[in-house]
């Protein structure tokens, strides 16, 4: 069953089978944050199992994109529509967060972002990327990375 992620009081629920799981909660629970403080949205996630479809929609455009296949399984996934953009989360037992940021109309921005818990090291699937480092007070220090979906989805 769905269930809001909250920032506030950061919960390993759905989680603990992560070696990184309380850095996983505070990645979650950050994008949770950005999600109310941006757009007054409740960040709502799932089980992978819940969320299938998510999680095919990751797994599809990672492979058609860039022939990437995630090693970790997959622990809970969301996918909503906000102010014209169509996002989907994946969150993965490594600790490894993948968002898709998909907008609606023609001609604008289309990627895939990808966030690594503290603690976890660089998956050798995702070796070729450079990650950048930001603070966060949930997560601790978050390393992201990103590239451009040039195909339609």
């Amino acid at each position: 069953m769905p269930y809001a992620v909250d920032f506030e009081n950061v919960s390993t629920v759905g989680l603990e089978s992560s070696p990184v799981a309380e850095a996983l909660a505070g990645l979650r629970a950050n994008e949770a944050r950005y999600f109310r403080n941006k757009y007054d949205h409740v960040f709502t996630v799932g089980t992978a199992e819940e969320e299938a479809d998510a999680v095919e929609r990751v797994t599809r455009i990672l492979e058609d994109e860039r022939g990437i296949r995630i090693a970790s399984p997959a622990l809970e996934a969301t996918r909503f529509e906000v102010d014209g953009i169509d996002w989907t989360y994946v969150f993965y037992q490594s600790g490894l967060s993948i968002n898709v940021l998909y907008s609606v109309a023609d001609g604008g921005k289309r990627a895939v972002g990808f966030k690594l818990s503290d603690g976890m090291e660089v998956p050798e699937e995702l070796s070729a990327f450079k990650f950048a480092r930001q603070k966060s007070r949930l997560a601790g220090t978050i390393r992201g990375s990103f590239f451009v979906i040039k195909g339609t989805y």
